[in-house]
């Protein structure tokens, strides 16, 4: 049943359909185009390497600012003030540990999936495996995250009320998202992820120009609005503490969620293979420089956006409107701009979703294909290099329906949970690993798989038994995801705090029970590849 908020925030569904139909068509034409040029295995799975640094750090930042990002965030602020926009901040710094630890280095010494990395001085198999394993979980959470916030997003913009319909609008992105990665691999995928960060970095800079020009270009005038229509609560929004730290418990929680935030990011396996899509290894550097630069500003303008919601729609009709923190954005530009600008921001809302879930189904579907097909089931023996893309091809339709049919399953769930499930396991599983397969001598294959498999296995079981998924009351801020029952042992929502450093001690502990040894030669070629790049080089010139 719709509300008059709903339609007030829904605007002109025709118009919207309308500048929705026209990104597609844009994107599907350039699709096709890169198709012409997708024929080996390297430009279905790396674009052929064939893109600059400054367009792989565009594309990276379209990969990276998701709709949590966009819309999350701007309500996070617009809600909770200060401790909202440290979502921002952490988001932002994660990206240091991305360019300190692992971005060259990966890049220099991998072909195409995380698994490569890590078998490169292991047994090959059972670290294959355990890789592909790991990319596949945390794809397909953060996938259902991502097909379960547009079925709610996008059907709330387009005016379309009932399960029916906004399955039918699940159904729709997945479709799209299959056919960007089934035809254009990742190069289709990658212009696709330029073109979505060019709209929502131009889209959110005229948001924010707009809303300090209302303000005469003061900030603080913006900040003293939010905390006039903020009430009695107003002033929280200006200090620490609002959302967390009232208890102890939320304390160790938000510690929790910044790590899981702040170490995820290198080990997501969506972000990680954008790093190959480049011929070497100063390009691997320039195109995280510029990721960094756009996506900082971007997070900056989250601060305006989030505040002038705040002050010029009013944290009660946020809370108030279907979708709750996730309307600030959608609500703030119909304040702005009416139905015009509010058609322009959904047009840009389900760019960002459709952008994000053909970055993860390619990274999922190259996982599957080269790690598992082409080395653990033809134990590296692909004669025709076509079938192992055919395999990939079919894998992205597999992936794309799972997803599909997830996101309807998962529609209207906690979408933070599924978020913070897939950081937590990038964080717990993927990077210890990476760091001791590049920086640990004595590292070996025992490590790598209790590393993984203990972060995987951890970070899973005690997001199962946090609040997060029982026990806290309906009437929560963000109430559990399963309802009316509490078999919650776990006390924080995010696992981080524990599953982090367990999976750093497990494959700490593991190579140095494990009797067998490491490969000191193999050590050496993948110090001097990574440091140098000089494998990468030469194989990209081939």
């Amino acid at each position: 049943m719709s509300t008059p908020l709903a339609a007030e925030v829904s605007g002109n569904p025709i118009l919207n359909i309308g500048i929705f139909g026209v990104f597609v068509a844009i994107t599907m034409v350039i699709v096709f185009r890169a198709s012409r040029t997708t024929k080996t295995a390297a430009d279905y799975y790396a674009g052929g390497r064939s893109f600059t640094g400054p367009q792989n750090g565009v594309a990276i930042a379209g990969d990276y600012l998701s709709a949590a990002s966009f819309l999350g965030i701007a309500g996070a602020i617009a809600l909770n003030g200060y401790d909202g926009f440290l979502y921002s901040i952490g988001f932002l710094v994660a990206w240091l540990v991305a360019l300190l630890l692992v971005a060259e280095l990966l890049r220099n010494t991998g072909k195409y999936t995380m698994g490569d990395v890590l078998a490169f001085r292991m047994r090959q198999r059972p670290v294959r495996a355990a890789a592909a394993t790991s990319t596949l979980v945390v794809s397909f959470f953060y996938l259902l995250a991502q097909m379960a916030g547009a079925g709610g997003l996008v059907a709330l913009l387009l005016g379309i009320s009932g399960k029916t319909g906004q399955a039918v609008v699940i159904t729709l992105v997945g479709v799209i998202m299959i056919i960007y990665v089934l035809v254009g691999g990742m190069k289709g995928t990658t212009w696709v992820q330029i073109i979505k960060a060019a709209l929502l970095i131009t889209g959110g800079l005229a948001m924010t120009i707009w809303v300090l020009a209302k303000f005469g270009f003061n900030l603080s005038s913006v900040l003293g609005a939010a905390v006039d229509a903020g009430g009695a609560n107003g002033e929280a929004l200006l200090n620490p503490g609002n959302q967390y730290g009232k208890s102890e418990t939320s304390k160790l929680d938000f510690i929790s969620l910044g790590l899981a935030l702040v170490l995820g990011t290198a080990g997501l396996p969506h972000i990680l293979m954008r790093f190959y899509t480049v011929p070497t290894a100063k390009e691997a550097r320039r195109s995280v420089v510029w990721a960094i630069w756009l996506i900082g500003i971007f997070y900056l303008f989250t601060l305006v956006l989030g505040y002038g919601a705040g002050a010029l729609v009013g944290p009660e009709a946020i809370k108030n409107a279907p979708g709750k923190a996730n309307s600030a954005a959608p609500l703030l530009a119909q304040a702005l701009g009416g139905p015009v600008l509010l058609g322009l921001i959904a047009a840009v809302a389900f760019a960002t979703i459709l952008a994000v879930v053909a970055g993860l189904t390619i990274t999922a579907s190259a996982s599957f294909a080269h790690d598992i097909y082409a080395n653990i089931i033809k134990k590296g023996k692909v004669d025709d290099k076509a079938q192992e893309v055919r395999v990939a091809r079919i894998t992205a339709v597999v992936i794309g329906l799972v997803a599909i049919g997830g996101g309807i399953v998962a529609n209207g769930q906690n979408i933070a949970f599924l978020v913070a499930l897939a950081f937590a396991v990038a964080a717990s599983a993927n990077l210890p690993t990476i760091v001791y397969s590049l920086f640990w001598k004595r590292f070996n294959t025992s490590g790598a798989l209790w590393s993984i498999y203990g972060g995987l296995v951890s970070s899973i079981v005690l997001i199962i038994f946090s609040p997060a998924v029982s026990g806290k009351p309906a009437t929560a801020a963000t109430p559990s995801m399963i309802k009316g029952v509490d078999f919650h042992w776990f006390p924080l929502e995010n696992p981080g705090l524990v599953s982090i450093p367990l999976a750093f001690f497990l494959g700490w502990l593991g190579t140095v029970l494990s009797k067998g040894g490491t490969d000191a030669e193999k050590y050496a070629e993948m110090e001097v590849r990574a440091l140098t790049g000089a494998h990468a080089e030469k194989a990209t010139a081939h």
